[in-house]
């Protein structure tokens, strides 16, 4: 019986999503099995719709937006899907320069922090598996900060003396897809 359970354990953990959405709050999945929740006071949410797209939307908040795209399995970005992204919010949000000042990959996470022209810094999750891709933009750096930590304890924020910015992010990749084909068969 020995094999069989870890054999369950094995497929169990393996089924464990990294992001879920309830009860107003996101869960992120740690290394340990764990979940990071995080909060959402008073948000904003949006279906989003595309013909390639079995489930998508986006989720705003005062301080975070989130894109939330989940593919048909047959379907490919035209490209890497964050470097898709930083193009897609550069152009949709007329930024000029986007410099990454920090970039941190651990397990299926990437965290970017990234100086919008020289004005103020902007703080991106990354979230992928075959068929998910999760973008969440992060003005005030508070669930960029404490997520990264959970996932790394020896991480340490050294942005705390750059300035934030205050974006309207009324945007949607998905949304605009069958003008631009980010993503198709």
């Amino acid at each position: 019986m020995g094999i069989l359970k870890k054999i369950a354990d094995f497929i169990a953990k393996a089924s464990m999503p990294t992001y879920k959405f309830e009860n107003n709050k996101l869960f992120f999945k740690l290394s340990n099995d764990q979940y990071y929740e995080y909060e959402l006071n008073d948000y904003d949410i949006k279906t989003r719709h595309d013909s390639y797209i079995n489930e998508a939307y986006t989720l705003s908040t005062n301080d975070i937006f989130m894109e939330y795209i989940k593919c048909d399995q047959n379907v490919q970005w035209k490209g890497q899907a964050l470097s898709i992204y930083e193009g897609f919010i550069k152009e949709k949000l007329n930024i000029n320069e986007l410099d990454t000042l920090e970039k941190k990959e651990i397990d299926n996470y990437i965290f970017k922090l990234y100086n919008v022209d020289n004005s103020f810094v902007l703080h991106m999750i990354y979230i992928y598996s075959p068929v998910l891709n999760i973008m969440i933009l992060d003005t005030k750096g508070d669930l960029y900060k404490n997520l990264l930590l959970k996932l790394d304890s020896k991480y340490e924020y050294k942005y705390s003396t750059y300035n934030r910015g205050d974006v309207n992010f009324n945007i949607s990749i998905v949304k605009e897809n069958s003008i631009r084909s980010y993503f198709g068969l």
